[in-house]
């Protein structure tokens, strides 16, 4: 009978072991990179070695979609909120405010961001944003952040600056770097042009910097990065229903992630911020659609 009884315990001790084992986050740390305007169309690996590095670790796709219309407040808002606009509200180019109610919003008062997930989910995590473009500053939930800063967009280093302290000092849960660039180049001289591309390699390189930070703060193995875009462009503007405009590219390495190369499975803006929630394996609000890329995870024994 005692036989009988260890025999039980020990199992019930091993599915509780499983069990909790399933809800272990994937990673401690998620850096996500977003370079505003980073179109499929005229992404070159052989011009962006760090990112193309963490291609070759990490799983990819050129095929992600923005939501309509491809402006970057709805895209951004999108990618913080796990939703399209017809949940958020955001509906316009320069969204400061919900043109639509949001459908739910938090006691923050904005429709629930991942960075107000994570530090409300995940215990004692550090939660931060820096950006260049002042509207980013109406999409973050930035009372849900411990560090929220607009950079000096005329110091072109300034924002990778920030954030290298940021990582140092404080070893972020969930770190947001939401660059406003290659969109001036694409602009001013056309999505594709000599200046877009001199930009990519420059944005590059900042986001090499930002990964030797994260091995002198000594986390990078317990860290995910993910560098994406809210939107591409063509000619010298965006907004339509090209695939230039609409596809941008999803990279995912690090931490919890398989070395799986490209993958085909289909992947909206809003899958960003589900993405990263499954990555610290947290719950999201029934009023987000986006799904989890979860066949990019490592696979859980």
């Amino acid at each position: 009978m005692k036989s009988i009884t260890r025999i039980i315990l020990a199992s019930a001790l091993m599915l509780i072991a499983v069990s909790c084992g399933n809800n272990a986050p994937r990673t401690e740390h998620v850096i996500l990179i977003g370079l505003d305007g980073m179109s499929s169309a005229y992404f070159d690996r052989e011009e962006m070695p760090a990112v193309s590095k963490l291609m070759d670790d990490g799983c990819w796709t050129l095929a992600k979609r923005s939501v309509f219309e491809t402006s970057s407040a709805i895209n951004w808002a999108a990618m913080f909120m796990g939703a399209g606009t017809e949940l958020t509200g955001y509906t316009e180019w320069y969204s400061q405010v919900p043109e639509l109610p949001s459908r739910v919003v938090n006691e923050h008062g904005i429709f629930p961001t991942i960075h107000y997930l994570v530090k409300s989910q995940v215990k004692d995590s550090k939660v931060g944003a820096v950006y260049e473009w002042d509207t980013i500053h109406h999409l973050v939930d930035s009372l849900a952040c411990d560090y929220f800063e607009q950079a000096n967009e005329e110091i072109p280093t300034d924002i990778t600056d920030k954030a290298i302290s940021f990582i140092k000092n404080e070893k972020p849960t969930l770190f947001t770097i939401s660059y406003d660039h290659p969109d001036h180049e694409g602009h001013d001289e056309g999505w594709g042009s000599e200046a877009y591309h001199r930009e990519m390699r420059f944005l590059d390189g900042e986001i090499a910097r930002i990964l030797t930070a994260l091995d002198e703060a000594g986390i990078a193995e317990n860290t995910t990065v993910i560098v994406t875009s809210d939107h591409g462009g063509i000619g010298t503007g965006h907004g339509g229903i090209t695939p230039a405009e609409y596809e941008t590219p999803f990279v995912i390495a690090g931490k919890g992630i398989r070395r799986g190369g490209e993958f085909t499975e289909s992947m909206m803006q809003y899958d960003v911020a589900a993405t990263i929630a499954g990555l610290f394996n947290i719950s999201q609000p029934q009023v987000w659609v986006g799904r989890a890329m979860d066949q990019c995870f490592e696979t859980t024994k």
